[in-house]
């Protein structure tokens, strides 16, 4: 088992890294939701997401009916 770890050590800290930096992102969105940030910036002109019909002054695709049928034809 030891010298198992010790051959991979190298992966085993680019793997650990990898997951901190991860969950830090994580944290971040889920901090960000919950204060009602939103991720595209918040200029409802420039999202497109938003071409047409954006709901409380924020970008909600999936509320937006015209954007539904888009995605359902593509």
């Amino acid at each position: 088992m030891l010298a198992w770890l010790s051959a991979n050590l190298a992966n085993i800290i680019i793997i650990a890294v990898l997951a901190l930096v991860v969950g830090f992102v994580i944290r971040g969105m889920i901090r960000d939701k919950k204060a009602g940030r939103s991720s595209c910036g918040g200029s409802c002109a420039s999202c497109g997401a938003c071409a047409g019909g954006c709901i409380g002054g924020s970008c909600r695709s999936n509320e937006v009916p015209h954007m539904q049928k888009k995605k359902a034809s593509s």
